[in-house]
């Protein structure tokens, strides 16, 4: 007779929820494990957003390596779901290598990180970095004096990624009047109003963009998708906004285009290496809005998330197809 099935949580995640783990298996015996379980195996393992904390890809805080490891140890582990919109963090790599299933929350935080990503953008179309430097220096520096941002309305979007999060991007942007060309691994069309190209004829689309907007997932087809030869075909006006992941950028290639007035600005909430080293100059770019890997963050994305596990847990258990499964 099978033993109880074991999942591998935190204690926070155990404490918010027993209960309804508890009446979606009813009756199936069934134990909650912290990492530091002695022994730990596990068949299961739910990556909730108090595991990885402040650590980053790059970077792990104590206690996120600790559970990192003890899935790592785990035996049995079958499946592993995890808080974010993405699995390239090496963990999830080595994991889905050795046979486990690896489920991630896609579309809990694709609204949230789209308006981040609008929020980068009018922030760069409106010249407020400029603006915010001269309420630093007490500085009455009036747009007529220093040059007029351009109307948003007829500008040239192309954004790379039509997964939850550009589908959420491309209507905000189609509701400030933009013109949106959607890059895509098919060619298939995206929705009314909308132009598509697919990856490899991405060069076709960037002599006229105004915006390069990112929003694909980091895999071997994008990472380094945005190269120096990228960049060049780009007019001097345009500007970046990445709220992808820093690996799609080529980012010597992308300072270099700023520093030398190549390219007009960028929004960057993803980053090469996180946290991004304090001697970066796009720290200090006048350009440049950097901000630390957050466009995602919101106070209802744990509750989304939380639903989203369940539900494949419920799959799982019912031997379905699990949801949102990561793949190459």
């Amino acid at each position: 007779m099978p033993g109880p099935l074991r999942i591998l949580l935190s204690q926070q995640a155990a404490g918010r929820l027993a209960g309804e783990i508890d009446r979606l298996l009813a009756g199936r015996p069934h134990v909650l494990l912290a990492p530091d379980t002695p022994g730990l195996d596990a068949d299961i393992a739910f990556v909730s957003r108090e595991v990885t904390g402040l650590s980053t890809k790059h970077e792990l805080q104590p206690a996120t390596r600790a559970f990192y490891d003890a899935m790592e140890r785990a035996p049995s582990l079958r499946w592993v779901h995890v808080h974010s919109a993405g699995a390239d963090r090496p963990v999830y790599v080595r994991l889905r290598q050795r046979g486990v299933q690896v489920t991630t929350s896609s579309g809990a935080n694709a609204a949230v990180v789209a308006q981040s990503a609008l929020a980068g953008l009018l922030a760069l179309a409106r010249h407020l970095p400029q603006l915010w430097q001269a309420q630093r220096e007490a500085r009455w520096a009036s747009l007529i004096a220093t040059g007029q941002p351009r109307d948003l309305e007829g500008q040239h979007a192309v954004l790379i990624g039509w997964g939850p999060i550009g589908q959420h991007l491309g209507r905000l942007l189609q509701a400030l009047g933009l013109r949106v060309t959607v890059v895509r691994q098919q060619d298939r069309p995206a929705g009314p109003g909308l132009a598509v190209v697919t990856v490899d004829r991405l060069h076709e689309a960037l002599p006229t963009a105004d915006w390069l907007l990112l929003a694909c997932p980091l895999t071997e087809r994008t990472r380094g998708l945005i190269d120096a030869a990228a960049l060049a075909l780009l007019p001097a006006h345009a500007r970046i906004v990445n709220v992808a992941r820093g690996e799609v950028v080529d980012e010597t290639a992308l300072i270099a285009a700023l520093q030398q007035n190549r390219l007009d600005g960028a929004f960057l909430d993803v980053f090469a290496h996180e946290p991004l080293p304090a001697d970066s100059p796009l720290w200090r770019l006048p350009n440049v809005i950097a901000t630390p890997h957050s466009a995602g963050f919101s106070d209802g994305n744990a509750a989304r998330v939380e639903r989203m596990f369940l539900d494949n847990l419920r799959r799982w258990c019912a031997g379905e197809a699990l949801h949102n499964l990561a793949s190459d």
